[in-house]
């Protein structure tokens, strides 16, 4: 017999994937190597951004902001489904599912407000460059992160308080991998339509919004690359806003994968599929592309190895 608080339910069972004993072996070892490796190279990225004056500049300091974000955000999905990778039956508290939803929330509201800030810093540096070091300078930045910062905090806690004040009977079973804002409002046993109304407007404000900033910010950056005359000199240009295009590409083809996915029935598999990309891959995914794509990082990465034994 479940106990109840004033929400009607205390404890919640996340059903996760349902694989077999074997599969979710090899699971749980797929994701750890995951959780490893986005560790290591979203932390490699803060360490190189620290180490070399040479990337002390806006584009490489919000870099390192969405580094963090990323270590955040895995680590507040992954650990959860390591555990539910070793035990059949996992099991937690409402309090504890609302606050990891809440996390997720402030996570994925920062990286929406993040990459928008890094499109309008690549638009000032391509399109402005003769005002870019005027405009985007030390001060700005800090305001425009810590701006982010509040921002995703005060945006998911509006929400997530409006969530925990609905009354939940049940039944006591999330079909996810985690505590995400459908699954909750499934428990729900009374309207919800009010909550749903004040999402979409956050929504608007920090996803769509930020989303067609991004997309004018981009029409203005390739229509000056455009009129630079020679090849060699587009290429240039365009070498140093290529990793941030392919991780917004990233970032919104996954994120709306999942809720253009309709949420019922057999489709509930695919939904935990695409979920899958944007909490656990994408945050492995962006210090690969950035790694790979950028010569100031590769050098300052090479110039790190190099003097590593000079500190031993």
């Amino acid at each position: 017999m479940h106990e109840k608080n004033m929400t009607g339910i205390t404890m919640i069972h996340i059903l996760g994937f349902q694989f077999s004993q074997n599969i979710n072996i090899v699971a749980f070892f797929l994701f750890l190597v995951n959780y490893f490796m986005t560790i290591c190279g979203n932390f490699l990225i803060i360490t190189l951004v620290s180490y070399s004056k040479s990337l002390h500049s806006p584009m490489y300091f919000f870099l390192s902001q969405l580094a963090v974000s990323d270590i955040l955000l895995i680590t507040d999905i992954l650990p959860n489904m390591l555990h539910m990778n070793l035990v059949k039956e996992t099991k937690v508290s409402f309090s504890d599912c609302i606050t990891q939803y809440y996390f997720f929330a402030v996570l994925e509201v920062l990286d929406s407000l993040l990459l928008t800030v890094m499109s309008y810093d690549r638009y000032l540096a391509i399109c402005k460059p003769l005002h870019y070091n005027l405009i985007m300078n030390h001060q700005l930045s800090w305001i425009m992160v810590v701006t982010c910062w509040v921002v995703s905090f005060l945006v998911a806690l509006i929400h997530t308080i409006t969530i925990s004040k609905l009354q939940f009977c049940g039944p006591y079973v999330i079909d996810h991998f985690f505590c995400d804002l459908d699954p909750i409002l499934g428990l729900a046993c009374g309207d919800t339509s009010i909550v749903q109304l004040e999402i979409l407007y956050l929504v608007i404000i920090v996803a769509v919004i930020p989303f067609f900033i991004i997309i004018i910010s981009y029409a203005y950056i390739i229509f000056t690359i455009y009129k630079i005359p020679s090849i060699t000199g587009r290429q240039k240009v365009f070498s140093t806003c290529s990793s941030h295009l392919i991780v917004v590409s990233v970032y919104y083809v996954t994120l709306m994968s999942v809720y253009m996915v309709p949420s019922k029935g057999e489709s509930w598999n695919m939904t935990k599929f695409f979920s899958l990309l944007y909490t656990v891959l994408t945050p492995l995914l962006n210090p690969i592309i950035y790694s790979l794509r950028n010569k100031e990082l590769k050098n300052v990465f090479g110039r790190l190895i190099n003097n590593f034994p000079k500190f031993q």
